[in-house]
């Protein structure tokens, strides 16, 4: 437990200091509202329309395979640390891996999965 002692010192340490912080920016922020601090930012101009319009579903399609895609290079990344130390089963199944998802990105990319109208 000894080797977690500095750890443990410099999170609460961390802790004190944020607290304090956010305290006193609490205290000293500037309190005076008005119309245009309080209303709802869209990239600096005012909306067009109704914010709660309805998405496309190809909005959430391109998000899900940019989170699969995501995902993908998490897996790698720890696979090419230890890609020396592996036999030859652990090497090919990440190969069959990267196989079965770049199927799924050809066939997403045929269907016109990728295309944004």
């Amino acid at each position: 437990m000894l080797e977690y002692g500095t750890v443990i010192i410099f999170t609460i340490i961390s802790a004190v200091i944020a607290g304090i912080l956010v305290g006193l920016s609490y205290l000293f922020a500037n309190k005076s509202p008005d119309a245009e601090k309080v209303s709802t930012y869209e990239c600096g101009f005012a909306p067009f329309t109704d914010s709660r319009k309805q998405f496309e579903v190809r909005f959430f399609l391109v998000g899900i395979l940019f989170i699969i895609f995501d995902l993908e290079i998490s897996f790698l990344f720890p696979w090419s640390i230890v890609l020396l130390n592996l036999q030859e089963l652990g090497y090919w199944s990440m190969y069959t891996f990267l196989f079965i998802l770049t199927i799924g990105l050809v066939y997403e990319w045929n269907r016109g999965g990728l295309e944004w109208e």
